[in-house]
């Protein structure tokens, strides 16, 4: 599955996604919707109408409204998206959650939007790997958690800060990975996308 995020959706544009889907891949839309319902609720609409999105992001803390409205708007055709909420990004620590006037721990803070997505309709989360565990125990096996900050055992986490290796995540119980720099910033992306296919697979055949 493809990701388009939204450097490349702003640059792009929907071709973005309709010329991969002509390729024959599916879509992660990555477009972290945020917003009042009624807007979000539009884009979503808008969003599942794009050609083979199987998966659609929007922040959890928008808000439970909001959520219910983002899946309200994506039920409307045939093969819906499914909808993953985004709990905390892998970006913050606790002292950067502080400074944005939220308390409690990364950790703590992700399982209690996470049950809130879940109660809301939604199809799954975005979390980070140190999460996925309390969340998959909570919110139950068919609830989708999607894992970023993903670094292979010799890369950088560059501005990450709750990062892990893809056998990790995995083990911990991650559905899907979400692999950005490793690939794109390697001078050959095609070998670096093997190297960490290569190093999931211990995991997967356990």
């Amino acid at each position: 599955m493809f990701k388009v995020g939204s450097q490349l959706f702003t640059t792009e544009g929907p071709r973005a996604v309709q010329r991969l889907a002509g390729l024959g891949f599916d879509i992660f839309l990555d477009l972290k919707f945020h917003d009042i319902p009624n807007t979000v609720a539009g884009a979503v609409a808008a969003a599942a109408k794009l050609p083979r999105v199987r998966l659609l992001t929007l922040h959890a803390s928008g808000g439970a409204e909001m959520m219910r409205a983002a899946r309200e708007a994506a039920s409307g055709g045939r093969a819906r998206p499914r909808l993953l909420a985004v709990t905390i990004l892998t970006s913050l620590d606790a002292k950067s959650l502080r400074g944005i006037g939220m308390s409690g721990s990364p950790a703590g803070r992700a399982l209690a939007l996470a049950r809130l997505a879940k109660k809301s309709g939604m199809d799954g989360v975005v979390a980070s790997v140190h999460e996925v565990r309390a969340i998959r125990r909570d919110c139950g096996p068919k609830f989708l958690i999607v894992t970023p900050g993903i670094r292979p055992a010799a890369s950088s986490a560059n501005d990450q800060s709750r990062v892990a290796t893809p056998s990790a995540a995995i083990r911990a119980g991650a559905d899907h990975l979400v692999v950005g720099r490793p690939i794109t910033e390697a001078q050959n992306p095609r070998t670096a996308a093997l190297a960490i296919a290569n190093e999931m697979a211990p995991a997967q055949n356990r």
